[in-house]
């Protein structure tokens, strides 16, 4: 354990801040409904990714660091804020970083990524000891470990999105995927046929204009073939699990959840994961694919019951069920989407919400107080588009960049913490919030803490984050 130096910061001292790309954080900036007040618990963090409280109050904060990467280089770390207000870096993640953390037993479980897999390790939280409970999950590409959370049955409960973006590994995610893991590829939750539809694209790796032809499920570079059956995994990407604490009895739940960042039981034990929509770039571009919220059904079984697990749609179906090739989902630019799968597992379809596409959903909370209002409803950030890198369309820019609390019941939801017009504060020249990346809240119940990665800027070709940058906000009902 590292201690790390803090200062008291008062309000005229974060509206004057070191750092050009966030100068300036103010609460007054911060629209809440009527009622609450905004606070800055921390201010100066590096590309925050998740937080988790223990009962005590103590808050672990996850730093990505230069997992995105950054010049100079920024750690990926897991911090301690004990409720006295020390701050203390309790490990590190360097080979991809965290992204997921609770607080469990007597332990911290921590979701990472890094290297050609993701997975959960374990953290004593008096000693320090570190210990992989879960590894294997395929990963190396572009989307992230989800979880770690623990449900009323006292099981571990995590997720894994996919490498591709949208189906086959492709050269539009090349920093990403093929620059440092060329052989990563997708792997099914179940037996799946394909229908032999390859992507012809260009080698970004040769050193002349070189065209390959990629399939699904296969490294970049290796074609399908009709009617080739690919082999379901346990370890699959795109997918949901269970296991006891210590990572044995892991039991897959659901498969083709494209990007499970976000995970929460409700207080009737029902869980409820976040998923992303594809990308309208790229040689296999699906527009207009809502992000959205699934049910897992199969949490309600008794564990080690689940036979075949339920599909959500990856690589074929978008949120709203339809297929990627729908004319709906024909892109402005790109190439459209062609099936991939021959035959397709019964979807688990519809989802109990969905937000308009590239809100970019991440991580959710239900809120359980009476004391805060609200209760019952799913607190889910919004970390906000990657327009126009991943949409040519103008309404897509300005999508996320909140929190929303969300009515799983009825399918609605209000913004509960945004900024006074859409989009990042940078963009605006103001203090406010940039792109929420967890809310949780307090054992007490009576605040709920939002993360806020930091500036992330976008163009049509690149993304630029900014270490520094990153901000953990406090709502309070008065």
């Amino acid at each position: 354990m590292t201690a790390l130096p803090t200062v008291f910061a008062p309000p005229e001292t974060l509206r004057r801040l070191p750092t050009p790309a966030r100068p300036r954080v103010d609460p007054a900036d911060v629209v809440v409904p009527d009622g609450y007040d905004v606070d800055v618990v921390l201010a100066g963090l590096s590309m925050p990714t998740g937080m988790g409280f223990a009962d005590d109050g103590t808050l672990y904060v996850l730093e990505g660091g230069s997992t995105w990467p950054t010049r100079p280089y920024l750690p990926a770390r897991i911090l301690r804020l004990d409720p006295s207000g020390d701050l203390a870096a309790i490990g590190q993640e360097p080979l991809g970083g965290p992204r997921g953390v609770a607080v469990h037993g007597g332990y911290v479980y921590v979701a990472a990524k890094g290297g050609y897999h993701s997975r959960i390790v374990r953290y004593d939280r008096y000693t320090d000891e570190r210990a992989v409970v879960v590894d294997g999950l395929p990963d190396g590409g572009w989307h992230e470990p989800g979880g770690p959370v623990f449900g009323p049955d006292g099981l571990m409960y995590f997720a894994q999105g996919s490498v591709s973006q949208n189906g086959v590994v492709l050269p539009q995610g090349y920093l990403v995927d093929l620059a440092r893991h060329p052989e990563a590829h997708d792997v099914p939750g179940q037996d799946v046929v394909l229908t032999g539809n390859n992507v012809d694209t260009y080698d970004p790796t040769a050193p002349y204009p070189y065209l390959v032809r990629t399939g699904p499920f296969k490294p970049f570079g290796v074609g399908a073939q009709q009617g080739e059956v690919v082999k379901g995994a346990l370890k699959c990407s795109t997918g949901v699990w269970r296991s006891h604490p210590d990572g044995s009895g892991m039991e897959l739940l659901a498969w083709g959840v494209r990007n499970p960042y976000g995970m929460a039981f409700s207080e009737d034990g029902d869980l409820y994961v976040c998923d992303n929509d594809f990308e309208e770039y790229g040689d296999r571009a699906i527009a207009n694919d809502p992000d959205r919220i699934w049910l897992i059904r199969n949490a309600r079984t008794p564990h080690g019951s689940v036979a075949t697990p339920d599909w959500y749609g990856f690589p074929d179906i978008c949120g709203d069920g339809l297929p990627g090739w729908d004319d709906k989902h024909l892109p402005q630019r790109g190439r459209p989407a062609q099936r991939l799968l021959a035959e397709h597992p019964v979807w688990a379809g519809p989802p109990v919400f969905f937000e308009a596409p590239h809100s970019a959903m991440a991580k959710m909370d239900f809120c359980r107080s009476d004391a805060f209002g609200r209760r019952g409803r799913l607190f889910a950030s919004e970390w906000g588009s990657l327009a126009p890198m991943n949409s040519p369309r103008p309404q897509d820019l300005d999508h996320g960049f909140r929190v929303i609390a969300v009515d799983v019941a009825h399918g609605t939801a209000e913004s509960f913490v945004r900024n006074r017009h859409p989009g990042p504060a940078s963009a605006q020249g103001t203090g406010g919030i940039e792109r929420p990346v967890d809310c949780k809240f307090h054992p007490d119940g009576r605040s709920l803490y939002v993360l806020d990665f930091g500036v992330s800027q976008v163009d049509q070709s690149k993304q630029l984050s900014y270490g520094h940058t990153g901000v953990l906000w406090r709502i309070t009902r008065r």
